[in-house]
């Protein structure tokens, strides 16, 4: 009788330990969320997938993420907001979606000939170490990313400004200043909307890197593509965490984010530009037209568009930011790329 007493005490003992080694393992895993606007098979999607997936493997399962693509969580526009109230514990969408608020990150934007994704992205990086610019306080930022040089997709041939004027263009943030300078008319809307408007013909064109012409499909409802890479602006786009979240995180775990953060920044240049080569390629077998502008009308573009840059140095000024610093720096740093 004894002995059935001390078995059950020790039966009785193991399972509460069990218990207790169970709930502390439960207790020390971190659940996060992550909103992306990418569409699922995006490549910039997949590369966010695969960052939480090394996240996860790195922490031993310490840290499990769960994606939420297409903007299902918090849609493009909502996204950083979400991400600084907890509506998700991390973000992935564009500063040009919320114009006004990043005055500093605007600069990243402008059409200053960037020539490819990989050298937008390592400048965006750069760029915000260099000036850890107040309107991100609210957040960790983890990593930014950048497309290539942003070109015009339409539906009929653009050779010259002339055959853009007055068309209605689909553009975000500063791109939609690009648009009107060169005398088209800006229509402001996430990519994940351009694909119906052009194929309705609410939008007559597009501005973005060539990769939505497969990322985004956008090839089966355009038929050209002017490459005006002197005009080549860039989108930023944030790879953001809530505050409180990080915070919470054990330092072991924060520096495995931040490890891995660091290497995600070559991973998504390289996917830029590999999406880029996979555009062009996409839209050349639909039979679409790569128009290359004439030498004198690219700079005719150029010119059209310089008053943006001004118009960006005087107006940060006129807040007490130094824009021109910013331009300038961003303008050493491309030209250092070519």
């Amino acid at each position: 009788m004894k002995s059935q007493r001390l078995f059950t005490l020790s039966l009785t003992m193991v399972i509460v330990f069990a218990i207790a080694m169970a709930t502390t393992a439960s207790a020390a895993s971190v659940h996060l969320t992550y909103s992306i606007f990418f569409p699922p098979t995006h490549v910039q999607c997949l590369a966010g997938m695969k960052w939480a997936e090394t996240i996860e493997e790195a922490t031993k399962g310490k840290v499990k993420i769960t994606v939420f693509p297409g903007g299902t969580l918090t849609k493009a526009n909502q996204c950083y907001d979400g991400v600084v109230k907890g509506i998700s514990d991390i973000g992935m969408s564009c500063f040009a979606y919320t114009r006004g608020r990043f005055p500093v990150m605007e600069a990243l934007d402008l059409p200053l000939g960037y020539p490819d994704g990989m050298t937008a992205t390592r400048i965006a990086n750069t760029f915000y170490e260099t000036f850890k610019p107040k309107e991100l306080d609210d957040v960790k930022v983890l990593y930014l990313h950048a497309h290539g040089p942003g070109l015009l997709h339409t539906r009929k041939a653009v050779h010259t400004l002339e055959d853009l004027k007055s068309m209605k263009i689909r553009s975000t943030g500063l791109s939609a200043k690009v648009v009107e300078a060169l005398g088209a008319v800006a229509v402001a809307m996430p990519q994940g909307n351009t694909y119906e408007s052009l194929q309705k013909g609410v939008v007559e064109g597009s501005f973005g890197p060539i990769e939505v012409l497969k990322g985004w499909r956008q090839a089966e409802v355009v038929k050209y593509t002017t490459d005006c890479n002197r005009v080549g602006y860039t989108t930023a786009m944030f790879v953001v965490m809530n505050k409180a979240k990080w915070d919470a995180l054990s330092p072991d775990i924060q520096k495995i984010v931040e490890d891995t953060s660091r290497q995600w920044i070559d991973v998504h240049g390289q996917r830029w530009d590999e999406a880029d080569q996979a555009g062009r390629a996409y839209t050349t077998s639909l039979k679409n037209e790569i128009i290359t502008l004439e030498e004198a009308e690219s700079q005719r573009w150029k010119e059209k568009v310089r008053p943006i840059i001004d118009a960006y140095i005087s107006g940060t000024t006129a807040h007490q930011l130094d824009g021109k610093n910013y331009v300038d720096t961003l303008t050493r740093a491309i030209e250092g790329k070519q």
